[in-house]
């Protein structure tokens, strides 16, 4: 799901670089607001290099293949660490497999780093009126599917809205289009591997779910 070089207008990519710039800036402002900001750094590391690993791991759905994202689980365990370690990971996904690219790396951040901030919202609600096991892993479920669903909303507009004049637009669609159906299913499975994850975590180390 990332958009490579070449596709994308100078403006679009322009703006995405701005927009980038300017949600990395609030996070860290956001980060350094903590009590500790230098706390959860080592699981922000960890999580960044799992989001690089899960682009390796394809999924079949014809007709073509997916590989997960993870942005929702890093939204759910990261809160707003998970915008720059999506970053990062992005550039040396560009860098080293040549998936998206340089050009679009701030468009390809804000595809996938902006859900990850609304999955943060979204599991922090697991704490209203008491918190528990079960809506552990429901609002787990719901960052992580939420997540990768938004993230496939904003991939097929941003194409749909910029696709080149010189080609076949019919065509392209259909590949748009088809692109974004198989993604359907991977919006379950990310969901359910945020589910699973977040609620494994609470049995065996809760504080790593505090203050998120």
């Amino acid at each position: 799901m990332h958009i490579p070089d070449g596709i994308l207008p100078l403006s679009v990519t322009g703006a995405g670089y701005g927009a980038t710039a300017f949600t990395t800036w609030f996070s860290i402002r956001k980060i350094r607001q903590k009590e500790d900001p230098r706390r959860d750094v080592p699981k922000a590391s960890l999580l960044t290099a799992a989001f690089f690993v899960a682009s390796w791991i394809h999924i079949p759905m014809p007709p073509t293949s997916v590989h997960l994202v993870l942005n929702g689980l890093l939204g759910a365990l990261l809160g707003y660490y998970a915008f720059p370690a999506i970053l990062i990971g992005l550039f040396f996904q560009a860098v080293m497999f040549g998936h998206g690219g340089l050009t679009t790396l701030g468009v390809n951040a804000m595809i996938m780093g902006l859900p990850a901030i609304v999955a943060h919202y979204i599991f922090r609600l697991r704490k209203r009126g008491g918190e528990s096991q079960r809506k552990t892993g429901v609002f787990g479920f719901l960052s992580g599917a939420l997540a990768m669903g938004i993230s496939v909303a904003m991939f097929v507009v941003i194409l749909l809205t910029n696709l080149p004049a010189e080609i076949n637009v019919i065509s392209e669609r259909a590949a748009i289009y088809a692109l974004a159906i198989a993604h359907v299913p991977l919006i379950f499975i990310e969901g359910a591997i945020a589910a699973l994850i977040t609620v494994f975590l609470r049995r065996v180390r809760p504080g790593i779910l505090d203050g998120v």
